[in-house]
């Protein structure tokens, strides 16, 4: 008789085939077969379902609950197929509250204060490397994991151009930058080949120790940057992370169009491409996520409109 956890790691493995990552949702998948291992329990229920939904001791947000049951559900479905004793989680049970939270847009004051912070790390080529991240970051809007998954071959000196290959939605894209970013870049990529001149990685963007530059440790530094930048979180807002400069390129992009009388509707498929959105509508939110572009997508409207309410 095949178990639960089997049919989760081969749903999981199937998926994963197809080009799905499943980092977050695979966690949770498994964090809920080894509770109903703990409990217990042999068979998918609803009760059972929503008891791990809600056990977590350090939060009590109806939103995360939602989300944890939303994985169940989805793997419920699959799995009745196979065995039909299955319970799937109704929807109305812990209904999901969409919510995305309000980021941070880093100002350019901000952004030169945070680049002149890595200054200050130690040693010198941790400096180096952190302030050709942000830069990079900052003016491509890249995914902290997409520069970091950089290959040297993926990055052409010579042309400007960026090549993020097995993104977060299993694609890949090629992203042209600035000739100032370039030179930036080859900057970097000679003191980087004067300290390692026999790599041991593929790896652009490199640790002191000549390792790939890991995503999951960058979030122990910033906020050392934000400190020292002397950059906070607004009232009731959340401390800013580094996926935050992605929305500040994105914000400002449109910001620019704007100001240029460009017709932004036209353009907004080229910037959902260059962000490497699977969803446009993950780039028209964009428009509603800073209050001075929401002001001059109303003004445009009302233009348009000819000042008719």
């Amino acid at each position: 008789m095949t178990t639960i956890r089997q049919h989760a790691e081969e749903y999981l493995a199937m998926r994963r085939r197809l080009g799905f990552k499943l980092t977050t949702f695979g966690e949770k998948l498994m964090s809920f077969v080894s509770y109903l291992e703990h409990t217990g329990v042999t068979v998918l229920t609803t009760e059972a379902a929503l008891a791990w939904a809600t056990d977590t001791p350090h939060s009590t947000d109806q939103v995360h609950w939602s989300r944890r049951l939303m994985v169940v559900r989805i793997f419920a479905r699959h799995l009745k197929t196979l065995e039909p004793a299955t319970e799937v989680p109704p929807d109305d049970a812990l209904p999901h509250h969409y919510r995305r939270i309000t980021p941070h847009l880093f100002t350019p004051a901000e952004l030169s204060a945070l680049l002149e912070a890595t200054g200050l790390l130690q040693p010198a080529f941790r400096a180096r490397t952190w302030h050709t991240l942000i830069g990079l970051l900052a003016v491509t809007g890249l995914r902290t994991s997409e520069a970091c998954g950089l290959d040297r071959t993926d990055v052409d000196l010579a042309d400007g151009l960026l090549t993020v290959r097995d993104t977060k939605f299993g694609k890949s894209r090629q992203v042209p930058v600035h000739a100032s970013t370039t030179a930036a870049l080859r900057a970097y990529a000679r003191e980087r080949d004067r300290r390692r001149p026999v790599p041991s990685t593929v790896a652009f963007l490199i640790s002191t120790r000549g390792t790939r530059l890991d995503a999951h440790n960058l979030p122990h530094t910033f906020p050392l940057l934000l400190d020292t930048a002397g950059i906070t979180a607004g009232e009731g807002r959340r401390r800013p992370r580094l996926h935050d400069l992605r929305h500040t390129f994105a914000t400002t992009t449109l910001l620019n169009w704007y100001a240029d009388g460009a017709d932004v509707q036209a353009r907004l498929p080229l910037l959902t491409t260059y962000l490497g959105h699977a969803d446009p509508k993950s780039t028209y939110w964009y428009l509603s996520g800073s209050p001075e572009l929401l002001a001059l997508a109303a003004a445009r409207l009302e233009h348009s409109l000819g000042g008719r309410p």
